[in-house]
This record gives C-alpha cells, sequence and structure tokens, in this order.
C-alpha cells in the first residue's frame, strides 16, 4: 500500500495555520512527528526508489530531501516560526547548495503541489541557461510540448521580463524562453490526493514526464569552466 497522510495529518496542518507559535507546536510536537515526519519520509523514499531508473542523480536520502517546517524568520518581517506545509525538494547532485534544476513537492491545508524544474536561479546560471536555450530551443520546446507532461503539468508563465534581457537580441528565435526568469512546471491536485495510497504514484509520474525539462536545465550548470593552458 502506498505512503499517504491521514486525517489527523490534515488536521495538524489546519490548527498550525490557526496557532502558528511554539507553544501550540510544543505541545503538539509527537503528533508532528507522527502524523507528518514520519509519512514524509517514507514518501520521499518510495519516490527515490522510482527515480533511481529516471532520475539518479537526483536521489539523496529523504532527511536531506525533506523540507524543515521550521521558516527562517532571521531577514524576514513575517516572524511565524513554522511553514504551513510539509515539502520535498530533490536537487541534483553537485548543484544541493545552488538554485539548480530540480523536483518539488509539498501538501499544505488546501493542496498537493507537484513541480519541477529551476525557481529564481543564481545570476551566473540564468545567464548560462540562457546562453545554452540559444542554441537548443528547438529540442527545449520539444521536451515542453512532450504528450506525456502537457497531460500531467501545466508549464510556468511566472517571472516574464518586459524586454530582451541584456545581451540578448529581441529578434533571436528563441527570445521568448529568453525573456523568462525561470522555467518550469507544476500540477496542483485535490488536497484528498494527499490521503490516497496513490499519492507516491501521482508524485512519481509527473517527476518522470519532466525528468528530460530538468536534465536539459542543468546541462550548463554543469560544465566546468576550462582552465587556461597558461
Amino acid at each position: 500500500m502506498g505512503t499517504h497522510f491521514s486525517s489527523d495529518a490534515m488536521k495538524f496542518l489546519r490548527g498550525l495555520k490557526r496557532n502558528n507559535d511554539r507553544d501550540w507546536f510544543a505541545e503538539r510536537k509527537p503528533i508532528y512527528e507522527r502524523e507528518l515526519k514520519e509519512p514524509l519520509l517514507a514518501l520521499i523514499g518510495e519516490v527515490n526508489d522510482a527515480m533511481v531508473d529516471f532520475a539518479p542523480q537526483h536521489v539523496r536520502p529523504p532527511q536531506k530531501i525533506a523540507m524543515r517546517i521550521y521558516r527562517d524568520i532571521r531577514f524576514s518581517k513575517d516572524k511565524r516560526p513554522y511553514k504551513n506545509n510539509v515539502a520535498g525538494w530533490w536537487a541534483r547532485d553537485g548543484l544541493q547548495k545552488t538554485s539548480g534544476a530540480g523536483f518539488y513537492f509539498h501538501i499544505n491545508t488546501a493542496e498537493v503541489m507537484v513541480a519541477a524544474g529551476v525557481y529564481m536561479p543564481e545570476r551566473e546560471q540564468l545567464l548560462a541557461i540562457r546562453r545554452y536555450l540559444v542554441d537548443h530551443h528547438k529540442e527545449f520546446r520539444a521536451v515542453l510540448a512532450a504528450k506525456k507532461l502537457r497531460s500531467l503539468m501545466q508549464e510556468s508563465d511566472a517571472a516574464r521580463l518586459t524586454r530582451p534581457p541584456k545581451g540578448f537580441s529581441a529578434d533571436d528565435p528563441a527570445i521568448d524562453l529568453l525573456m523568462c526568469r525561470q522555467w518550469g512546471v507544476s500540477a496542483t491536485l485535490p488536497l484528498e490526493t494527499a490521503m490516497d495510497a496513490t499519492l507516491g504514484k501521482k508524485i512519481i509520474e509527473r517527476f518522470k514526464a519532466a525528468a528530460p525539462m530538468v536534465e536539459m536545465l542543468n546541462a550548463p550548470l554543469l560544465v566546468k569552466p576550462k582552465r587556461p593552458m597558461f
């Protein structure tokens, strides 16, 4: 039977959304550990087992993939200590400490979100991806147009520039792709999916469909600069 979450897990997340403070959480931490953290790690393990076949460079121990429920509030005006979701992020081996392309999902009080791509790449990465797309835009478009991917996920249309990025021509045949500041696909599933034994299967099939796109986005980020001969 596939890993899934209980109604008590959803009840905890709803309560946390209303009572986002340390005392409330501390009193109920055993519930969080049992109903959310343990199933989350098991679910990631289930997804990992499948990803060995189509994205092995993204497989790491579940504890490394699970995202902390604690918010980083050091530089934020919002001082709520906890996130209102549980989530996982599958970074590519060698890009864990950067914003390369990867696979993501979260579960909150309203939905199950499954996504893949590169989000807010660093400046050098953004330039590298754009230069790569100039030469590979046809292949990238073909990947995005794949029937399986289009049936399962939608292309993100957010974070577009209003004018061509510096150094790129408005007449470039890849200009629509170059105007993006991030590239990815996502799917929003009903919250009930989180409590169904097919949860892992639905995440896996979307990750698998998006894997060629993720691989292309990471290709220019994995190229090591050549050392000077002298």
